[in-house]
């Protein structure tokens, strides 16, 4: 009786698990075209406002990095290495279309039509950084880890009973936020009715000091959509038109009503988690971090680029002190905006105020006054 064959085979379905997604890429880490039809679908002018997309976002990068270090920033998550994953997949969205972004995701939300002023206010924690222009289709982003996904769900959902066409909800979380509740919550919600939401893991290999191999079985994250009934991609996260076409497909699927999808980009994060704290030296080697740094999203398509005789050094130094003018004037006006007072941020904490926040705003009133 010991050797007899098991009803079913644990371990082969656990070492089947996840072997369907293989990365969607249309340019490689050596700048070779892997996919000819997708590049052909673009003029060489579409393809240098891609790499502008990237350029912009690592510039954005390196002055708000430097303004947190000079203290003229508050809370900061830097993007450095994951231009690709997100310019990629927010320039497939339309204007209309909803964002539910999380902390990572500034970049994001200023391409969407946020005033980088504004995006500069939030992060100083002024309540003008959460005053949103009318025609801005997006939400503040979300600092508890997959609460967004609960958002973009419920939003989604919107869209569908209001009978609205070509519109959908898309939303960001990292590889930790995938061993998080609302994730499954989200998702589970979005393909049980069906609604129209692009649910998108930007997989950098850490949650804070997590690694991704600690956090999880799974053998991809994308593989986690499955157990909702969505249908879920891998793509070469720093591969910007892989990124682009595969966030468009997923886009147009969702819109047409078919439910919501799932994308895992495949990227990694150059520096710290925030600059809270977090010192990656401190658990990830050289050996490890090298590979990725040489695969840097915009190396590969400057080099293409270059090749193609339609990049060039020049151009892009150009076009970088144009976007350090253009951050200069955002920080110059993040700066006249007016200090707020002990008393605002009373005001703003209940719409109808207890008896202890009215007496509380009524004391700083007199100190205020003086």
């Amino acid at each position: 009786m010991d050797n007899e064959k098991p009803i079913v085979d644990f371990g082969a379905i656990r070492d089947a698990l996840g072997k369907d997604f293989k990365p969607v890429q249309v340019i490689d880490g050596q700048a070779n075209v892997v996919n000819q039809a997708i590049v052909s679908k673009y003029s060489n002018d579409q393809l240098v406002d891609f790499l502008k997309l990237m350029i912009w976002e690592r510039t954005l990068h390196q002055r708000s990095n430097a303004l947190t270090r000079q203290g003229r920033l508050g809370f900061y998550a830097p993007t450095e290495g994951q231009e690709a994953s997100e310019m990629g997949s927010n320039s497939a969205m339309k204007s209309t279309d909803v964002l539910m972004p999380a902390y990572r995701d500034i970049p994001q939300l200023i391409q969407h039509g946020l005033p980088v002023y504004k995006a500069f206010l939030w992060s100083r924690g002024h309540v003008l950084g959460n005053e949103y222009p009318e025609d801005l289709h997006a939400m503040p982003p979300q600092i508890i880890i997959g609460a967004q996904y609960i958002q973009a769900a419920g939003v989604a959902l919107g869209i569908k009973k209001n009978g609205t066409e070509d519109k959908v909800a898309y939303s960001y979380t990292g590889d930790g936020g995938t061993s998080q509740g609302d994730f499954y919550e989200g998702m589970n919600f979005a393909g049980a009715f069906q609604a129209p939401a692009v649910f998108i893991v930007q997989n950098n290999g850490y949650a804070i000091s997590v690694p991704r191999r600690k956090q999880t079985a799974a053998k991809t994250l994308a593989q986690k959509a499955v157990a909702a009934g969505i249908p879920s991609v891998q793509v070469d996260g720093m591969d910007f038109l892989a990124v682009h076409e595969v966030t468009k497909a997923a886009r147009e699927y969702a819109a047409a009503g078919n439910g919501p999808v799932m994308i895992e980009t495949l990227t990694y994060r150059f520096g710290p988690h925030t600059n809270a704290g977090d010192d990656p030296k401190r658990y990830r080697t050289k050996e490890e971090e090298q590979p990725w740094f040489d695969n840097d999203p915009l190396i590969r398509y400057r080099k293409y680029l270059t090749d193609q005789g339609v990049w060039s050094e020049d151009l892009e130094n150009e076009y970088v002190e144009q976007v350090k003018a253009d951050i200069k004037a955002a920080v110059k006006q993040a700066d006249e905006a007016p200090k707020q007072k002990m008393t605002e941020f009373l005001e703003n904490v209940f719409e109808e105020k207890p008896q202890n926040i009215q007496q509380q705003i009524t004391e700083y009133q007199a100190k205020e006054s003086k």
